[in-house]
Order: structure tokens, then sequence, then C-alpha cells
């Protein structure tokens, strides 16, 4: 059974939709990130997905109130990810509630530091965040494209100990336009142990059935919840 992870993505403390990266299309979905997440942990999910796109953007720590107070009112499982540069950006993670974190640009800008993180929390708390244009890494914010390969960066960082990765086609992120199914199963075919966590282009119930046929482990979505497109009530068939 695919893995069901809903997305909140935070700017100044509220719950927003970005399309493909872009910071000039926010749309605002809820004043308050804890009502939403109350509402995915009553509909019976158990992991949640935060990102701070105002961390992601200052390079540090900034949405850490809004992940303190979803961890302290749900039970849910959270892996925090934005703007997470420094050990005390991790350790305010951690505290506030975060039982996972998830690294993208730290771990293409300072490996190093990245993978001193893996060694010292483990690859159960790390998540290694693979975000891709055209098969490329894009960093900090998606505004930087690098020219980094896509699989020879995930197997890379498998060598180094990573299970999880989140795997984002920008391209299709907040486009609504379906999943990269065959990106994830050509990632899948190359590396076929990896915890593998498709993002981007989710719209419809189909799209998480066709990443599910696929055997996707699983599966991020945000936007698709917020625009009606996907009923929380449709997700019961997915949940064991």
């Amino acid at each position: 059974m695919i893995e069901l992870i809903p997305a909140i993505d935070v700017i100044n403390g509220k719950c927003v939709r970005l399309t493909k990266g872009d910071y000039n299309t926010k749309k605002v979905y809820n004043e308050n990130p804890v009502e939403v997440a109350k509402a995915f942990e009553d509909s019976g999910l158990r992991r949640l997905h935060v990102v701070d796109l105002d961390g992601a953007k200052a390079g540090q720590i900034v949405n850490y109130k809004v992940l303190e107070q979803i961890a302290a009112r749900t039970s849910m499982v959270i892996d925090f990810g934005g703007g997470l540069k420094s050990d005390r950006d991790l350790e305010i993670a951690f505290e506030c509630g975060a039982q996972m974190i998830t690294g993208g640009s730290i771990a293409v800008k300072s490996p190093e530091k990245f993978e001193k993180w893996l060694q010292q929390y483990g690859n159960e708390r790390i998540i290694l965040g693979a975000d891709a244009k055209n098969e490329k890494i894009a960093v900090s914010g998606w505004e930087e494209e690098t020219s980094q390969d896509l699989l020879p960066f995930i197997v890379d960082y498998q060598k180094k100990g990573i299970k999880k990765v989140i795997c984002t086609d920008i391209s299709r992120d907040g486009m609504l336009q379906g999943a990269s199914t065959a990106l994830y199963q050509k990632i899948l075919a190359e590396i076929p142990d990896i915890y593998l966590i498709a993002s981007g282009g989710i719209s419809s119930i189909e799209d998480i059935e066709e990443l599910e046929a696929a055997r996707i482990p699983a599966v991020i979505f945000g936007k698709a919840i917020y625009e009606g497109r996907i009923l929380l009530k449709e997700l019961l068939r997915f949940l064991d």
C-alpha cells in the first residue's frame, strides 16, 4: 500500500501553495495550518510533510512555531524542510516536534554537513530532498538550477547511507497535471531499494492509483486536496 503524505507549505505562518516553486504564484488556503493538519489526522492520515517556504528563501528556519503547534496538537509523524542550513536549524526542528527533516539545498551545497547530520541522526530521521527539473537538481527554493544529474545524485547519497528520498519534479509541482510516474520508475529501476517519495503534479485519486500500481512507496500531495480535486474520504481506500 502506498504511503500517503499530505503537504502543508507555510509562508508567514499560513498554509499556502505555489506553482512550480514560484513565490509570485502564492495562494493562501488557510490562515491556520494547525486546522489543516487536524483535518488530515481526523481523516486517518498519519504522516505530514511541512515545508517552511520562508525558511527556504531566508536560508534558515523561520516558521518553527507552526511546526511546534502542529506537533503539539496532533500526533502526526512530521517531516520538515525548508531552509535548514545549520546545526542549530536542525536542533530547532527536532525540538519543535519534527521526527524527520528533509535536506535538499544543503545536500548539494554543503555535502559534508549533510553527511554529518546523516551520521549523527541516522537515516530514519534524515531524508534527502532531490528536487529536479529536466532531471537536473535544483536548489534554493528551486530558484537555482545546478548541473548535477538527478540519478547519480541519489545513487551517491544512497552509498553514504540515505534510505529515504523525496523527489519533486519541479515542472509539474502545483500544475495538477499528473505525477512523473515514468521518472520515478526509472529511479527505482536503477535504485530498487530506495524509499522513494514521489512529489509534484498529483491532480486526482487516479494519479495516486497510478503511482501505487507502479510500486512507488510513497506520495506527497497538497494542491489537489486544497482545490477539492481529491476528497479526504477518497483516501480511505489507501489506509490500512
